[in-house]
């Protein structure tokens, strides 16, 4: 327990409150006495006490009042009830309301000091329980999966993270899992009440990201027939996530720097600014400082952005984490194709273990989803996963060249040597024909199997059934 604990007085009789000062003098305690409801509630707004003395007949408000509507996060603050109206009625509503005792005017120094310090101990006590199973190895949080020790110390910043409003500037490879980390602190926050607004910066046309993020008026521009809310506005009261933030063009990162700075923007094609309540977390998949290096990310943003840092881990440095994730997902998928897997063989295991994983979580789920559709068995052997080939020199799969080009993809660059039209149409067939072609043969040789085809042609079974109505359509 702290040296001194702080213990909030909530009395309106002065001599009685001098009297509960009195009794406490020798206690290590720091007492601070208010006289009505809304200043004890101001002063909960701005610190938590250990503890809170509270009298139930304010001038301004009922106790009970306050005690029904204290914040989550006061909560685990322990409220010792003093009334005069010593009621059993009174004694069990207070408790109903969260009341950690009841104390009856008139009591003496001996009552009131037994009391408190049991509360106090038992608050302390609750504490250590409550980081002991924070700290302990856990296998899952707010969306994770993994017990590994570097994933441990992931979910510790999160929490950490959470409890501050501090703008959140998270990294890591593609798959990691950086909008389900963003998500995590979002709802461990004191905002997890609010809104939670996700924002590709990549995804989105560069004319048309400020819209985006700040919103527009009617008739900024060709198109824009109404007014129109942005994300910013949006997740006022909440979160804003920026996900691939270094792709937002440079001309727009100006703006978005006065916003962090201010909490202000203005609609596209307005003049009036708004003011809005939100925490910003951001993400990207490059190297920030690198960008800033190379001028394509503002310095100035990127400070503004980086006050806490937060890094995921690639999963070919988690560990077991692989094996743990993948018998989630292959448990899952076998339910949902109702498939009998339970568990990986030994060599299906060290299959899982050796691959460096270059796509991540990502690619796992992919790998064990396409496993679970292609086979059927109790458990998974080596030789049903569809890993790429690895490198027999650097152990990985075979990567793009220098130029950026697949060497199974070489295409010849400068003009054909045919350049007769008769002859090139009888060569180069539509691409709709060939595709038409190669879906169907696909289906035929799985047997009409359309989930089995979609997953060797790379598509989603939805893009191939899309595909056959349309056909089906145009035959009509």
């Amino acid at each position: 327990m702290a040296d001194r604990s702080k213990i909030l007085l909530v009395e309106d009789t002065p001599a009685l409150a001098r009297t509960y000062c009195g009794y406490l003098r020798n206690e290590p305690v720091d007492i601070e006495h208010v006289e009505t409801g809304k200043a004890a509630l101001d002063t909960l707004q701005r610190d938590v006490p250990d503890a809170m003395l509270l009298d139930l007949k304010l001038p301004d408000m009922d106790g009970l009042d306050i005690l029904r509507n204290l914040p989550r996060e006061l909560q685990a603050c322990p409220v010792i009830v003093i009334t005069a109206h010593g009621s059993v009625n009174t004694a069990v509503e207070a408790m109903q309301a969260g009341a950690a005792d009841f104390l009856v005017k008139p009591f003496n120094a001996e009552r009131l000091k037994v009391t408190l310090r049991n509360q106090l101990e038992k608050r302390h006590l609750t504490e250590i329980v409550k980081t002991f199973e924070e700290t302990k190895s856990r296998a899952e949080f707010e969306g994770f999966l993994g017990s590994s020790l570097i994933m441990q110390s992931v979910y510790h910043a999160i929490q950490s993270a959470a409890a501050s409003d501090a703008t959140v500037f998270i990294t890591g490879e593609s798959g990691t899992g950086k909008e389900v980390c963003a998500a995590a602190v979002h709802n461990r926050s004191k905002r997890r009440s609010g809104p939670f607004v996700p924002i590709n910066c990549a995804a989105i046309p560069a004319d048309l990201i400020e819209s985006e993020i700040f919103g527009h008026v009617k008739g900024a521009f060709t198109g824009a027939v109404a007014d129109r809310k942005g994300a910013a506005e949006t997740a006022d009261g909440g979160t804003l996530f920026l996900d691939e933030i270094c792709e937002m063009d440079v001309s727009l990162q100006s703006k978005l720097l006065r916003f962090v700075q201010t909490g202000s923007f203005t609609k596209v094609g307005s003049s009036t600014s708004q003011n809005v309540d939100i925490r910003i977390i951001c993400a990207t998949n490059r190297d920030p400082l690198a960008e800033v290096r190379a001028g394509r990310f503002r310095e100035d943003l990127y400070y503004r952005l980086h006050v806490i840092p937060l890094a995921l881990p690639p999963l070919r440095d988690r560990g077991e984490d692989v094996v743990e994730i993948a018998r989630h997902y292959l448990a899952a998928y076998a339910d949902q194709e109702a498939k009998a897997f339970t568990d990986f063989e030994a060599d299906g295991v060290d299959a899982l273990l050796a691959y460096d994983w270059p796509g991540n979580v990502r690619e796992l789920q992919n790998v064990v989803h396409q496993t679970v559709v292609m086979h059927d068995a109790d458990t998974v052997a080596a030789s049903m996963l569809a890993l790429p080939e690895r490198d027999p020199h650097t152990g990985s799969r075979p990567s793009p060249d220098e130029t950026g080009k697949s060497p199974s993809t070489n295409i010849p660059e400068g003009p054909s040597e045919s350049t007769d039209l008769e002859e090139l149409a009888k060569t180069i067939r539509p691409l709709d024909d060939v595709e038409r072609e190669t879906i169907t043969r696909a289906i035929r040789l799985c047997g009409g199997d359309v989930r089995k085809a979609a997953v060797f042609l790379g598509i989603a079974p939805a893009t191939v059934y899309r595909k056959l109505k349309k056909w089906q359509l145009d035959t009509q």
